[in-house]
């Protein structure tokens, strides 16, 4: 079987692992778990898999070319190191938590991802010339399998770097929101100059002050959502644990309903553009307020709430009821 051929069977073998790995379950295994050994073997593995695709670049970088029967042993040794890396995900139980086995198993996807990109690339390029897509790809491999050393290293880190990771995103939500509420009544002003299209005398495009009133509401809900979510971080950090079963429970449940935050603000947001349809931003912003109120009511029963952090919790949920009481009483005709 000549060397372009073999390349094209690893392709598909290494596709095979994917698919597996984005629908199969971590085994619960029969040894005792041990979090530290998972993570050497893990880093170990990926170690391996940046070597081989190291390899299997320079093979197909020049002259002379690489023969059938090394290229079956490079991919031989890619195939392994792959089915390795797969291996030692599935050792993480479920018990270890469902936040930190996704993170783990997003990476592992990247560099099975990374390396088939690198074999595809191979084949597409010409005939024992290194590329530059071949050098992006192999660069790409290094990077997926150098993420090893940055992952959470248990379910308290996880979820702490999910709900990080939303409130990010929830504060370029409100930011943006804030610059197009103080550029004045045309929040399309940007993107719409009237010299281009003629004068726009179409309220469809501007803010009325009963628009206005609604929406200081509104950024009200938005702020109280990434007040929460800052205080929710804080607690995580300071008082999380991924010791007992129960622990990491409270952790994911957290972090699925801190989840739903980031798309809730998106769709209140873009409802609040105009011309504002007032039913929908009633019907956005109770969404809102209702994730909120149970993340904050998630919290206040987990170990990661002390008696001491209870009085921020029960202000956000008041903030949350009175602009939410707000929007009511400006929509209510509505109804």
């Amino acid at each position: 079987m000549e060397a372009r051929e073999q390349l094209r069977e690893l392709g598909g073998a290494l596709r095979a692992v994917l698919a597996r790995l984005r629908e199969g379950e971590p085994g619960e295994g029969r040894d005792p778990f041990q979090l530290p050994r998972f993570w050497d073997a893990l880093g170990q593995t990926f170690k391996v898999t940046s070597q081989e695709a190291t390899k299997l670049s320079l093979a197909f970088s020049g002259s002379p070319p690489t023969s059938a029967e090394d290229c079956r042993k490079l991919s031989e040794d890619v195939q392994n190191a792959i089915l390795a890396v797969a291996t030692v995900y599935y050792w993480l139980p479920k018990g270890q938590g469902t936040t930190l086995r996704k993170m783990v198993r997003d990476a592992t996807t990247e560099v099975v991802e990374g390396m088939i990109q690198l074999t595809e690339t191979i084949l597409n390029a010409p005939l024992e010339s290194l590329s530059q897509e071949q050098l992006i790809s192999t660069g790409g491999v290094w990077e997926a399998c150098e993420q090893v050393s940055s992952l959470p290293r248990d379910n308290q880190a996880a979820v702490a770097s999910a709900l990080a990771a939303c409130l990010g995103v929830v504060k370029d939500a409100v930011e943006e929101m804030e610059n197009a509420l103080a550029e004045g009544q045309d929040p399309y002003s940007d993107i719409m100059e009237d010299e281009e299209l003629g004068f726009r005398g179409n309220r469809d495009t501007y803010w009325s002050e009963a628009d206005r009133k609604l929406l200081s509401s509104c950024m009200g809900l938005m702020k109280a959502s990434k007040a929460c979510l800052k205080k929710v971080l804080g607690v995580v950090k300071a008082y999380g644990k991924a010791d007992s079963p129960e622990q990491i429970a409270q952790l994911d449940d957290l972090a699925d309903i801190a989840n739903e935050i980031s798309p809730s603000v998106d769709e209140l947001a873009l409802s609040m553009y105009p011309p504002v349809n007032e039913l929908a931003v009633r019907l956005n912003a109770a969404k809102l307020a209702s994730v909120l109120k149970k993340v904050l009511e998630i919290t206040k029963t987990s170990h990661v709430c002390p008696p001491s952090e209870e009085g921020w919790v029960q202000f956000l949920t008041d903030a949350v009821d009175h602009n939410m009481n707000k929007i009511k009483n400006f929509t209510q005709g509505q109804l």
